[in-house]
């Protein structure tokens, strides 16, 4: 990092986020966003109670820590093995995340589908769920990789699910059940 990126990151890490919104570190800018919907939030709720919690940590509001990179996203829901981490700090090591979540919003079309998408590539997390309330769709991202035939850091599989369909989420060993997602009205 450079000494920019260690002041960027000083700034993030102390910044005062007024309640009702959360602050993101995204390629170097902070990107603050409101709080989010019921549709977002019962999505996000669906997800996380088909994961076993016997064998995952379902966490929402967990900042993660892209090695490398002068970014500290906060997805929607970050999915990892329990005994993988003693449950220390602020952020969460990519390498120890199986999957993460976003659920589209109106504001976050771009940084869902293409900045997160390139970051949790370069990340090297192995799966990234795009759920969007917008299309009625999800997307399921797998093997990352740093650098795809566009020259950036993309994922090599993409499998696209209409709301009411099951998801194999083989990594996690569950299909998740998509029909309680809704649209935004």
């Amino acid at each position: 990092m450079t000494a920019v990126d260690d002041r960027m990151t000083g700034i993030f890490e102390n910044l005062e986020v007024p309640e009702g919104f959360k602050a993101e570190l995204i390629r170097g800018e902070i990107v603050m966003t409101a709080g989010p919907d019921m549709v977002h939030n019962i999505i996000v709720e669906a997800i996380r109670d088909q994961l076993p919690r016997a064998r995952w940590h379902r966490l929402t509001t967990q900042d993660i820590d892209l090695p490398g990179l002068t970014s500290e996203p906060q997805p929607d829901l970050v999915v990892f093995e329990r005994d993988t981490t003693e449950g220390h700090g602020r952020l969460v090591p990519a390498p120890l995340l199986t999957l993460v979540v976003e659920v589209v919003s109106k504001t976050s079309v771009l940084r869902d589908y293409q900045t997160k998408r390139e970051l949790y590539a370069e990340g090297r997390i192995p799966a990234y769920l795009v759920v969007d309330p917008i299309k009625a769709v999800c997307v399921l991202l797998t093997e990352p990789s740093p650098a795809a035939s566009s020259g950036l850091p993309d994922y090599v599989l993409q499998r696209t699910t209409k709301f009411g369909e099951q998801i194999p989420l083989d990594l996690l060993g569950v299909t998740l059940d998509t029909s309680e997602f809704r649209t935004y009205s």
